[in-house]
């Protein structure tokens, strides 16, 4: 990672335009990808595909993406700092505070990390994530 990404990602909040939506964006693919605790090369590469997708031509917005995305999987899977019951609360909250962002969950873009699905466990964790997701679009819908 060069330092200029590694500085943005850093200090996000000062120079990272709409830095809190970005951060939901990687709690919401952190929470994906730490799921699935046998390798994440697969999930990573989904992940630079729809950070391309979201943000186009912004390359450092898909760098602090996958960054941030990176340090919030490295919390639940390496550190132990978090889990994935947490992260979701976390997600939770933010939907509460900011409502404008149930607008930032693509089911679609959620759904591409089954591609990498190893075991029956990872499936079904990650359906019920998906189905957490779902049931937080729904329930901000009709508020």
């Amino acid at each position: 990672m060069s330092p200029k990404i590694f500085f943005l990602s850093f200090f996000r909040e000062l120079f990272v335009y709409h830095h809190k939506s970005l951060e939901f964006r990687a709690k919401l693919f952190a929470s994906m990808i730490a799921s699935n605790k046998v390798d994440n090369n697969c999930e990573y590469k989904i992940l630079k595909k729809i950070a391309k997708e979201i943000y186009k031509n912004d390359e450092y917005r898909i760098d602090v993406l996958i960054h941030t995305t990176k340090e919030y999987v490295d919390k639940i899977v390496e550190n132990d700092l978090l889990d994935i019951d947490h992260l979701l609360l976390d997600i939770d909250r933010e939907l509460k505070k900011h409502k404008r962002f149930r607008d930032k969950i693509n089911m679609n873009h959620l759904r591409n990390f089954y591609a990498c699905s190893g075991d029956e466990e990872t499936v079904l964790l990650q359906t019920r994530i998906l189905e957490f997701y779902e049931s937080e679009i729904k329930s901000r819908k009709i508020v």
